[in-house]
């Protein structure tokens, strides 16, 4: 493992990748749990559990629980939550928004992953703000790679992510305050990874570079604040939020989306990004 920059931006070897591929398919299927268990009447504490039984199963260690006292698993927002919602006795209902957000450890390594959906019967409107957002996560993970190589500076996610909310001619709103990021022998790592389009020159991308790619986009105001339990993030004017995110890996030969439990091929091959040969 070597670093670059000022922000000193991790850059790992192949055997160092693979071992956060464990952490991210773990990731995975904790968060393939937690999607089932969201049914109208059950709890968002019933979901952390769920999350929470994988993880132990498989011998990794939860993320997010004890990080600056976190009290939970995995985070659990729903529809006017953006990010950090705590799980507990709060009983989902038809037509929530949920998003959950989770994170593992494996040997040491981090992934990191999230997803939001609309529980049955679904609003076409709440349904097409999940849709957005994840098309942008998608999009900006395939910006990362430009060409014949990797696209040259991290702007690429913000424009792609603005791009994909423009293109949709809905009326969003792309949160500024909460980012993307590097990840590895730390859950959150430099460089930020913003949502947003800057004329500041930001990192180059590198091989060996590991990011979370994570949009957040409401269907109302880019405001915020936060609740008394100093976690649980909402939006100023009630409107409903939506939260998509992978791990990504970088190689010179590609993309290796560490929490998609294909590698992220489906979606890299649909847009003609060469999926790196990790495994």
């Amino acid at each position: 493992m070597s670093f670059i920059g000022r922000e000193k931006i991790e850059l790992k070897t192949p055997d160092q990748i693979r071992l956060m591929r464990r952490a991210g398919l773990v990731v995975a299927d904790a968060l393939a749990a937690a999607r089932a268990a969201a049914v109208p009447g059950a709890t968002t504490a019933d979901l952390d559990a769920a999350a929470a039984g994988v993880i132990a199963a498989a011998g990794a260690t939860p993320s997010f629980l004890g990080y600056y006292d976190y009290p939970a698993t995995i985070c659990a927002s729903v529809n006017d939550e953006v990010v950090h919602g705590i799980p507990g006795d709060r009983v989902l209902q038809p037509g929530d928004l949920v998003s959950i957000d989770c994170g593992a450890i494996v040997e040491g390594w981090h992934g990191d992953s999230a997803f939001s959906v609309v529980l049955d019967p679904a609003d076409p409107a709440y349904q097409a703000l999940v849709d957005v957002t994840e098309r942008a996560m998608w999009d900006a993970i395939a910006a990362l790679w430009s060409g014949d190589g990797l696209a040259d500076r991290l702007n690429v996610v913000g424009e792609a992510v603005e791009g994909a909310v423009d293109a949709s001619g809905g009326s969003y709103g792309i949160i500024e305050e909460y980012v993307g990021h590097g990840i590895g022998t730390q859950m959150h790592l430099p460089p930020d990874v913003l949502n947003y389009r800057v004329r500041d020159r930001l990192p180059k991308l590198k091989a060996g570079m590991c990011l979370a790619i994570e949009p957040m986009i409401t269907a109302g105001t880019i405001a915020t604040e936060t609740l008394a339990d100093d976690w649980t993030v909402i939006t100023a004017d009630g409107s409903r939020a939506a939260h998509w995110e992978h791990t990504v890996a970088l190689f010179e030969d590609g993309l290796w989306v560490l929490t998609a439990v294909d590698g992220g091929a489906a979606e890299l091959t649909a847009r003609g990004i060469p999926v790196a040969a990790l495994d």
